[in-house]
Formats: C-alpha cells, sequence, structure tokens
C-alpha cells in the first residue's frame, strides 16, 4: 500500500515510535516485557480463552434490550 501511496511504510515510523514508547514507558517508570509474543490467528477464528468473558460484557446490553438504538 505505502508503494502505490495509499498508506504509510511501517519501517519509516519504527524509530520515531520506538523512541516514543521508551519516552513514555520510562516517565511512567515501566519496562518493556523480554518476551515480544503476540497472539495470532484471530482472523481466523483462534481466539486466546480472554475473548468469551469479554464478549459477554460487550453484549449484555443488546441482549438484554433487544432493537434498543443510541
Amino acid at each position: 500500500m505505502a508503494t502505490r501511496g495509499i498508506g504509510v511504510d511501517p519501517s519509516a515510523l519504527s524509530d520515531s515510535w520506538e523512541s516514543r514508547v521508551e519516552a513514555v514507558l520510562e516517565e511512567a517508570t515501566l519496562t518493556r516485557p523480554a518476551d515480544l509474543f503476540q497472539a495470532s490467528g484471530g482472523r481466523t477464528g483462534m481466539h486466546t480463552e480472554h475473548l468469551g468473558p469479554m464478549l459477554a460484557e460487550m453484549q449484555w446490553l443488546q441482549r438484554a434490550h433487544p432493537g434498543l438504538s443510541w
């Protein structure tokens, strides 16, 4: 997408992002986790055990009041 001028090349933002995140973490007296694991597969239906409770929390109002609108 970046080569077509539609999006941004993530590598062009990497250094700026890294330094900004490090500054925020330092100010908050936090350290970046050593383990860089990132779950993947959500788009293909592979989710962690945490999804169920989160969905229930987000859907309870709509289920309690079908047809409700803002």
